[in-house]
């Protein structure tokens, strides 16, 4: 049924008349490269240990997005939202043990930044 309705075709609901659009899969594409490009970007530019976990969680979104985008093209497998759900609850359990670690890594250094970090780490040893 979802796979009749083509891009800009009129559907009469409720009577009245309603248009249908559709997303290409460019679409999602693009969508997801500029956010693992965003993602990457503040990985390897922030010294600031949240900015970066920010952005490894904006590069796990880009791979969602495109796990569901091509999961749109066989919708009788649900691949593509199996493995999202997997990425998705992958990242909560990263991120409560990465604010778990810089909890800790502020109590002993009070600091976030990791460049004071690796000079604060080089004088205790």
């Amino acid at each position: 049924m979802l796979s009749e309705i083509q891009s800009g075709e009129k559907k009469l609901v409720s009577c009245q008349l309603v248009r249908t659009y559709t997303m290409d899969l460019p679409y999602f594409l693009v969508l997801g490269v500029v956010l693992f490009a965003i993602g990457i970007a503040l990985v390897l530019t922030r010294r600031n240990i949240i900015m970066a976990l920010m952005g490894v969680e904006l590069m796990l979104n880009a791979a969602n997005i495109n796990f569901v985008a091509f999961a749109q093209y066989d919708l009788q497998k649900l691949d593509g939202q199996m493995a999202t759900l997997f990425v998705m609850v992958l990242a909560a359990a990263e991120i409560a043990v990465a604010l778990a670690i810089v909890l800790n890594v502020y109590k002993r250094f009070r600091t976030v930044r990791l460049d004071k970090l690796e000079n604060s780490y080089h004088d205790l040893a």
